[in-house]
């Protein structure tokens, strides 16, 4: 844990490829919330999910973040190393009764469009075949206010009860994201908006397992000229660590923040010195999704 009143910030890439446009908006969004508040700036890589990860994008998105001047603080958390924290965290659910065994298939599960109907609710586990572990919910709204996205209202009967541990054994982000939150001491949470629909759940965890609830800003998602997320799947282009400048003042100018022409003229450590100094997050658009090619010069109005 860290020092209380201290504002605690930190990115959390999955090593599953190279760090690409999106990926630096998140980054730098961040970074600069929690320096331009002389808080702390952690990275944590979501190595859960071994049949996704790429051998050796660990190190290269560390080496990129380097590249573009973004230095965090104390040591990089592997989450493939945490296995005992949630094991912990899911012995207390199971204690409290709020987990049960679930074995149904995704097939099953297809005609209900991502909600789950509750199948398994007061089964008992099966002592044979692989089964997964849900957490109860309720239609109760889970309130919220975002930095950026304003006041947010969800209910968890729209994805139903959520899986904590997959039928793989791996497991789920939902869960192991919590967990390291508190572990971490995290007061803020800036990341991408493609991760909205994830607060109500993690809100909800948070509450059961006892830990104080960070504030929330979600950025907006960069995406392509087919309105498509950048990510490794649409062959969104790397990063590149030897060119660093026209990235990262692309960044800020998505982001809002109007960078000055000469900045292109400087160093990388110089450009993320002026955007600590400078950042203003009523400048990031408030819009769920954005152009990577957009450059809009007066956000200030936050249109969505």
């Amino acid at each position: 844990m860290t020092d209380a009143g201290v504002h605690h910030g930190r990115f959390a890439p999955s090593p599953t490829g190279p760090l690409h446009f999106g990926s630096l908006v998140a980054a730098l969004g961040s970074f600069l919330q929690a320096r331009a508040r002389e808080g702390t700036w952690r990275v944590r890589m979501e190595d859960i999910d071994p049949p996704r990860e790429v051998a050796g994008a660990a190190d290269g998105i560390l080496r990129t973040l380097e590249a573009f001047g973004l230095a965090w603080d104390g040591e990089v958390l592997y989450q493939s190393r945490r296995g005992e924290a949630y094991r912990a965290a899911l012995a207390d659910l199971e204690r409290d009764g709020m987990l049960y065994a679930c074995r149904c298939s995704r097939r099953e599960l297809a005609p209900y469009g991502g909600r789950y109907p509750g199948f398994c609710r007061g089964r008992r586990p099966s002592p044979r075949g692989r089964q997964a572990w849900r957490v109860l919910t309720d239609a109760e709204p889970i309130r919220f206010t975002d930095a950026i996205q304003g006041p947010c209202t969800q209910s968890l009967a729209e994805t139903g009860d959520f899986i904590l541990l997959r039928r793989d054994g791996y497991f789920a982000y939902q869960l192991a994201v919590v967990i390291d939150d508190a572990h971490q001491g995290i007061t803020e949470v800036v990341r991408g908006s493609d991760l909205l629909d994830s607060t109500a759940r993690q809100i909800h965890l948070q509450r059961l397992l006892g830990f104080a609830t960070p504030g929330y800003v979600h950025l907006p998602v960069a995406v392509n000229a087919a309105g498509d997320k950048l990510s490794k799947q649409t062959r969104a282009r790397a990063l590149d660590p030897a060119r660093p400048l026209p990235d990262l003042i692309a960044a800020l100018a998505f982001l809002g923040q109007e960078p000055p022409a000469e900045l292109a003229d400087g160093t990388p450590g110089e450009v993320v010195a002026w955007a600590v100094r400078h950042w203003r997050l009523d400048r990031v658009p408030r819009r769920l999704t954005q152009p990577a090619a957009d450059r809009p010069r007066d956000t200030g109005s936050r249109q969505p």
